[in-house]
């Protein structure tokens, strides 16, 4: 019967330190594995040290967070407000002698309220609930392209600015 005290890990499978630095006789002893000379053979050199390299703690920035070039930035306008208008045809143009978004400002249509009657909506941007109520309340929905031509515009400024 196997006993406690005879327990023991299978052989191989745990392997003792090596002991290094223990006198010229012993194997692993004098040098202990650094070669000869040099500040790698001392004890002066510090984890973290790149070779006189800037550091990897002084090269990372401090403030943290990141602003993506690419960010695509709408301005945006609700059913609600578009059915206080009483505009027939809804574009920037038309909303932008209302004061209602800022010149060179991409317009994106949002859902929030309902449509009383049929509108026209020409905009950049048009979430899906708002393109749904418009066309229930027999209106269309007409994107307009992007100015910059892509998927994204694009970036601005250098590797510093875009942190």
């Amino acid at each position: 019967m196997l006993k406690p005290h005879d327990l023991q890990p299978p052989a191989g499978s745990r392997k003792r330190r090596k002991r290094v630095g223990r006198g010229t006789a012993g194997k692993g002893g004098k040098t202990a594995g650094r070669g000869t000379k040099g500040a790698k053979a001392r004890d002066t050199v510090p984890a973290w040290y790149e070779g006189g390299q800037l550091p990897l703690q002084q090269r990372v920035p401090k403030l943290k967070g990141f602003k993506n070039p690419f960010r695509v930035s709408y301005q945006v306008i609700n059913l609600d407000t578009i059915d206080e208008t009483g505009l027939d045809e809804v574009s920037p143009d038309s909303l932008r002698e209302r004061g209602l978004v800022h010149k060179r400002s991409l317009l994106k249509v949002l859902g929030r309220g309902e449509l009383s009657r049929p509108v026209t909506v020409k905009a950049h941007a048009v979430s899906a609930t708002a393109e749904s109520a418009i066309r229930t309340a027999g209106g269309s929905v007409e994107l307009l392209p992007l100015p910059f031509g892509g998927p994204r515009p694009p970036a601005r400024g250098n590797q510093h600015t875009n942190r």
